[in-house]
């Protein structure tokens, strides 16, 4: 596709030679990683692509669209790159395409790092800080439970624990529900807002009593609440002192999260749902979030993070990048990479992946006492094995048979 390539002369004859998308799944849930190989043996860069619920579109859009129109560039040109496919669809954004990007993006740093023989972070001017604090989720079906193993990961040096609960029906938020739970009602399994906002103060108030006060509390209430009932639950949480409230509102209300976070006591962190760098900076700059919590891949890489990074510096937010199951080990590092290097950096969400994924991608960080440290190998200091890969082929349709069950008693669905 010689009409894709830069109107001036590369300094050198290395190229672009191959581009593809492996999925895999050794935790369960389909992982996408682009890989560039380029013209110089042995020299390729990994990055990640996972719209874990489209993989299949993903995998489409690098092979077939977006993967062409860079085969035969230089892999340095990183910001033309960038700008030539995110321009190529017309129609911009949207989690299909920035993923798709996103991979080609990440494996560019990757190799520009590998060239160079530095870690990725060198190139964005090197570390401000030794490591990342993390916090990851204690969720338990009752609030004993949940309480137990939130003491459990303060004892392996966890500072920040995002506490969640199960409850009655299938519906609940990151914890076992209970079946059945509204018997009588049109639909038993469901989800009730009433339940979960009565109930959730009592989680919190009985966490202080056991763990104290040092230990930092999150709470996700992912996407589920109205602009009053997320300002209800914030003052409700108001005593037990969180370090933030996570995703009170849905996307479709995020014009609204400004006036949550004036009457919130606590942070307000979101922004896993935004499919656009736009969208984020949105976020930002109309004064919705404390904590920024892009999902890096969604907006399309590294290239528009760290420009997100900077506007959070410059505003006074802090970033608290989205880093669930769905996120690679090589997106992991690029994570880890953006909290080292900005000074926006506030907390960065972890997802404790078991050894077969370690295994899979060799170089995955690991959290020692509360903390991620970055790879001092040139890249992102994570490979992707294929052979082994090829022993975790990924399944269809998980997320979408668990959300096709989140709805409210009267049988209404309910966001995810």
């Amino acid at each position: 596709m010689p009409e894709t390539q830069a109107p001036w002369a590369a300094r050198d004859s290395l190229r672009i030679t191959s581009v593809r998308a492996v999925v895999t799944a050794p935790g369960g849930v389909p992982l996408v990683v682009v890989r560039v190989d380029t013209s110089e043996p042995g020299l390729y860069g990994l990055g990640c692509a996972t719209f874990t619920q489209r993989f299949h579109a993903v995998t489409a859009a690098v092979e077939q669209h977006l993967g062409p129109m860079v085969v035969g560039r230089h892999p340095a040109d990183i910001e033309d790159v960038f700008r030539l496919l995110h321009f190529s669809s017309y129609w911009r954004g949207g989690p299909v395409h920035n993923n798709a990007l996103s991979g080609i993006d990440q494996a560019l740093w990757d190799i520009a790092g590998k060239r160079l023989g530095v870690p990725v972070y060198e190139l964005l001017g090197g570390r401000v800080r030794g490591g990342a604090a993390v916090y990851t989720g204690a969720r338990g079906g009752s609030v004993e439970e949940s309480i137990e193993r939130a003491a459990a990961l303060a004892e392996q040096g966890y500072r920040h624990v995002r506490l969640q609960c199960g409850g009655p029906g299938l519906g609940t938020y990151g914890a076992e529900g209970t079946p059945g739970g509204y018997p009588g009602s049109p639909y038993p399994d469901g989800w009730d807002v009433g339940h979960y906002l009565r109930t959730t103060p009592r989680l919190f108030e009985r966490a202080r009593e056991v763990l104290g006060d040092e230990l930092g509390l999150l709470h996700d209430a992912h996407n589920r609440l109205t602009p009053k009932e997320a300002v209800g639950l914030a003052r409700s949480l108001e005593p037990y002192r969180l370090f933030f409230l996570e995703d009170p509102l849905a996307p479709e209300h995020f014009d609204r999260l400004p006036e949550v976070r004036a009457a919130a006591p606590m942070p307000i962190a979101s922004g896993e749902l935004v499919t656009s760098m736009t969208d984020a900076t949105r976020l930002v700059t109309a004064g919705g979030v404390d904590y920024l919590r892009v999902h890096v891949s969604a907006v399309g890489g590294l290239t528009p993070a760290r420009k997100l990074a900077t506007l959070c510096e410059l505003t006074g937010v802090r970033t608290a990048w989205h880093g669930p199951p769905d996120v690679s080990p090589v997106g992991a590092a690029v994570n880890l990479t953006l909290d080292v290097t900005s000074p926006a950096f506030g907390i960065q969400e972890q997802h404790v992946y078991p050894e077969r994924v370690h295994e899979v991608f060799p170089g995955t960080p690991r959290t020692v006492d509360g903390y991620l440290v970055p790879s001092d190998r040139p890249g992102w200091g994570v490979d992707l094995d294929e052979a082994q890969a090829a022993k975790y082929p990924p399944q269809a349709h998980l997320h979408e048979r668990w959300a096709a069950r989140v709805r409210r008693p009267d049988g209404g669905l309910e966001a995810p």
